[in-house]
């Protein structure tokens, strides 16, 4: 008797996929992650990684990783509150803490499991979650597992916010959570204006900053540096995984919050703790940082000339305000073919479709960094200008 597939659905599902030009076709990397590596056995320029700094192959890093290993050894082998805190962890979480100008810091696994950690240790059944529409899926996924009411506004829009609180009048607890910098579209958080808001209506207020760690602030402290808020904003969501070339999440704020999240927060609580060499080149990238701002003007100065000569091309780069820059192309079949076109002309910049953005606003995101010199933006706008050109995005 033949046994039925019980997942023949998912092979359909998969097939519609690639009819509708979202599948994702997942590339290999073979060597360091840089400005240039190898993809697929090809050299290629790298417009893809979010290594905003060129911190993940940073000599530095990969000294301080490996002097941890000998001193260290590879992993704590536990989760942090039973046998898995090492002295390392807690002189990041102290460093980092002065870093950013807080009271006191947690880090966790990741940026997605800061958010899993952070939300539904601070609001549950019977509370309200007040979330930007264009907020990261982390943050979604944590405000589903707080089983909180969640209350979308308009993205960026402070009148809608403002609305929505006003029409919502049963709750326990309020919490008012957006992105800092949206990573599709590259834009900011109007984070002075949310400040304001949650002062009036005594709401807290938390900013995830994951594209803003390492970018935006003095020597790249981040997006409430950036407007002086310091003090202002009750949890600061970030990440080592993207400019700090690491990985590994960050909440900021109170010492009572991050007591409590020490306490009660699920990552924190029940997955192992982060490795030693990430720890330790997680230190190094703040050190870094700390002494220099050179990496992070240098990102910026990258960004401004690359938008400029797109735009001036004839490219929309949507509504970006950071060195996140955005090819808006339409639908999903056009940005495939963009990127495999690009690829084929040595530039890696891969096309972003439908879940991750809105159906009809596919687009290549084109991540620049301070490790591009002028000579790789410069083969790079010859080769987005050439693919442009043959696809008719461009005259």
């Amino acid at each position: 008797m033949d046994t039925p597939d019980k997942t023949a659905f998912l092979d359909e599902q998969l097939d519609d996929l690639r009819a509708q030009g979202l599948y994702n076709h997942i590339r290999t990397i073979e060597s360091p992650m840089d400005g240039r590596i190898v993809v697929d056995g090809h050299e290629v320029l790298n417009f893809c990684a979010n290594n905003y700094l060129g911190l993940a192959n940073h000599p530095r890093l990969r000294e301080a990783a490996k002097r941890a290993i000998d001193q260290y050894g590879i992993g704590p082998g536990a989760v942090r509150t039973i046998a898995g805190t090492m002295s390392l962890h807690v002189k990041l979480e102290q460093r980092l803490a002065e870093f950013k100008g807080a009271e006191a810091v947690i880090t966790t696994q990741s940026g997605f499991t800061a958010n899993l950690a952070t939300i539904p240790a601070l609001v549950g059944k019977g509370d309200v979650i007040f979330s930007d529409a264009l907020n990261h899926a982390s943050i979604i996924d944590g405000c589903r597992l707080s089983r909180a009411s969640i209350v979308g506004y308009a993205h960026n829009h402070i009148d809608d916010l403002q609305r929505k609180i006003v029409e919502t009048t049963e709750y326990g607890r309020r919490i008012i959570i957006s992105d800092g910098v949206f990573s599709m579209d590259g834009d900011i958080a109007p984070l002075p204006a949310l400040v304001e808001v949650a002062r009036q209506h005594n709401i807290l207020l938390m900013v995830d900053d994951a594209h803003g760690e390492g970018v935006l602030g003095r020597g790249g402290r981040g997006i409430v540096d950036h407007f002086g808020l310091h003090g202002q904003v009750d949890i600061e969501v970030g990440t080592m995984s993207k400019a700090f070339g690491v990985t590994g999440g960050i909440v900021a704020g109170k010492k009572s919050l991050i007591e409590w999240l020490r306490q009660r927060a699920r990552p924190f609580l029940f997955s192992s703790a982060a490795t030693v060499p990430d720890v330790a080149a997680c230190l190094e990238a703040v050190d870094l940082l700390e002494e220099s701002e050179e990496l992070v003007q240098r990102l910026w100065s990258n960004a401004a000339l690359l938008k400029r000569e797109l735009q001036a091309l004839g490219f929309d780069t949507g509504r970006s305000e950071t060195p996140i820059i955005p090819l808006m192309l339409g639908e999903a079949s056009m940005a495939q073919q963009f990127s495999k076109a690009l690829f084929e002309e040595g530039v890696f910049a891969m096309a972003i479709g439908f879940p991750t953005v809105a159906k009809g606003a596919a687009r290549i995101r084109v991540m620049n960094t301070a490790a591009h010199s002028q000579s790789d933006l410069e083969q790079a706008l010859a080769a987005f200008e050439k693919v442009g050109k043959k696809l008719g995005v461009i005259s």
